[in-house]
């Protein structure tokens, strides 16, 4: 019977027995049993293949719902242009408005950037990763309202309250009716800042490599932005805001008798000058940018032609510099950039030829227009100053003079980039309850003392200097920090001037001129004489009022990112090399 047995059966290892066994066994069944199996594999790959596709189907459809809830809100033209070709539509032609109410030294000691770093990192207990802890005093004030005027709203913490006197017509609330001039619809911003079409700005890249153990307890800010630039509208020119009329010296001529003088960049003021210059009235002052007489040398900051015909053009402006190789240069996050925005908000980063060098160095090369990025790169020469601190003042505190056209301008230090659409911060700032200018309260300190203390401890500048000029300050009746105090004229003495927000009006430009002045005439920190000059223009001028907004600190940090300095960057390597 053996010729029956299958060639496969010992292949297939099947018990061998009598060849009877075998036949009845195995020949039909045995392909019987073949065929099921075939379409058993088969209905499994088919059920298979029909849930992976339902699979690949579901998950496309989840992913594509979530991008449309997570993605930020735009305009219909953003929405149908592609952002690919977005250098080529940034500002390079002029604009249709132009201002209606105006127009557009010697060294302390060596290079102050050698004293110190110039940002919170100065401080030795400063960490970028560490929240912010709220100040005692500070908080218990804000609980019992101290910081809150009858009748306003929590986004009005911050107002002196010296605009209260003014006639109720005049006052601005969140209502559509008290903002007249904005043509904002104020139905579309956004009421609670936890949405998904709202921003939480507060959270923008808070992720760091090494987050915090305290993270949870940083210090936030409820941040009402609009959702859109697209139905912004400038605001006519308030009432509200004084008026008077500004010139400035253009050239100084040369004293008799005084061969040794020189033409400065800050002109020469004497002390009587200097008082009368606080008058808010249609004057002449000394504002920088003086001039010798024909045939004297430059005082300094010198322009190309072309530079200077382009940013003499701008009617909004965002403006940072680097002087001294100090930094690198970073764009504004793009994605927060409206397509309105690039073709109507000069980005202008002025520069020396250091750090041009070096930036082509490092692959940031300009292209023909001279941008990189969304910056306009604007080369200075001659520089004024040896000391690039007091430089960087110029396009801080002067940008009225840099951009005579401009009606609103954003100042940021070199060490931040921008993570928020200019215009809404426009709008949000002072747009929305009137204000000409807008800058933050120091993150912990607010008296000038302790500032004063401060820089002397952490040797931020010479000592004898910052001395002569506190001791100025308070013969001429700069008084403590009182947060009890219902008088005070700003809700903390010390700023953190990183960050600043204005409108080109008659009393900001003042302001800007009085405070460059007394950064020019003492030291380069810019914060140990922002209260006296504010305070001072205040006490001389009661009847003109000056609508500024100093906001909180934790509302600086949400619209801008901060970064080390170069100088700052070697040294954490160097210290890491060390570990």
């Amino acid at each position: 019977m053996g010729q029956y047995r299958q060639p496969g059966m010992e292949r297939l290892g099947l018990l061998r027995g009598n060849g009877s066994d075998v036949a009845i066994g195995i020949r039909t069944p045995g392909r019987s049993r073949r065929s099921g199996r075939s379409q058993v594999r088969i209905s499994t790959t088919s059920a298979l293949l029909v849930v992976l596709v339902s699979l690949v189907l579901l998950l496309t459809l989840l992913a594509y719902f979530y991008l449309s809830l997570t993605s930020p809100s735009s305009s219909g033209e953003d929405a149908q242009e592609d952002d690919s070709d977005f250098l080529t539509n940034v500002t390079r032609t002029q604009t249709s408005k132009v201002l209606g109410f105006g127009k557009g030294s010697v060294t302390h000691g060596r290079d102050s950037r050698y004293w110190d770093t110039d940002d919170r990192r100065r401080d030795e207990d400063y960490n970028e990763d560490t929240p912010v802890e709220v100040n005692k005093e500070e908080a218990s004030l804000k609980s019992n309202h101290e910081y809150l005027e009858k009748g306003h709203d929590a986004d009005d913490e911050y107002d002196d309250g010296l605009d209260s006197q003014q006639t109720q017509m005049d006052e601005y609330d969140d209502t559509n009716s008290a903002l007249p001039h904005t043509g904002i619809n104020y139905e579309n911003v956004s009421s609670k800042v936890p949405t998904h079409n709202s921003r939480n700005l507060d959270q923008v890249d808070t992720n760091s490599r090494h987050p915090s153990k305290r993270k949870a307890k940083r210090r936030s800010c409820e941040m009402k932005f609009l959702n859109s630039t697209a139905q912004l509208i400038e605001p006519l020119e308030s009432r509200k805001f004084a008026r008077f009329s500004l010139q400035y010296t253009e050239i100084e001529d040369k004293p008799e008798g005084q061969e040794q003088w020189k033409p400065r960049f800050a002109g020469h003021q004497n002390l009587q000058e200097r008082e009368s210059s606080f008058l808010a009235r249609d004057q002449k002052i000394n504002c920088g940018f003086v001039k010798g007489q024909k045939g004297s040398p430059s005082t300094g900051f010198d322009l190309a032609e072309d530079d200077t015909n382009y940013i003499s053009r701008c009617h909004i402006a965002v403006i940072s510099c680097i002087f001294g190789n100090s930094d690198r240069l970073r764009t504004p996050y793009g994605k927060t950039v409206s397509r309105f925005s690039r073709k109507n908000v000069c980005f202008v980063m002025f520069i020396d030829k250091v750090t041009l060098r070096t930036l082509s160095s490092e692959g940031q090369t300009l292209d023909r227009m001279g941008f990189i990025g969304l910056w306009k790169i604007v080369v200075v020469k001659n520089l004024p100053y040896a000391d690039m601190r007091r430089v960087g003042k110029i396009p801080k505190l002067l940008l009225h003079r840099l951009f005579p056209s401009a009606r609103y301008s954003i100042w940021l230090d070199n060490k931040l980039r921008l993570q928020l659409d200019p215009l809404l911060i426009l709008e949000y700032f002072l747009w929305r309850k009137g204000h000409e200018y807008a800058i933050s309260n120091h993150y912990d300190r607010h008296c000038v003392w302790e500032e004063v203390a401060q820089n002397k401890k952490l040797n931020k500048y010479n000592h004898t200097i910052i001395d002569e000029q506190f001791a100025f300050y308070k013969d001429d009746g700069l008084t403590r920090f009182n947060a009890l105090d219902p008088n005070k004229l700003l809700p903390s003495n010390v700023l953190e001037g990183s960050f600043i927000i204005r409108a080109h009006t008659p009393m900001s430009n003042l302001f800007s001129c009085l405070w460059f002045n007394e950064v020019e005439r003492f030291t380069p920190r810019d914060q140990l004489s922002f209260a006296y000059t504010y305070q001072k223009l205040r006490r001389m001028n009661p009847e003109k009022p000056f609508r500024r907004n100093m906001f909180k600190d934790c509302e600086r940090r949400a619209i801008a990112k901060l970064f080390r300095h170069r100088s700052e960057e070697k040294s954490s390597t160097r210290q890491r090399a060390t570990e």
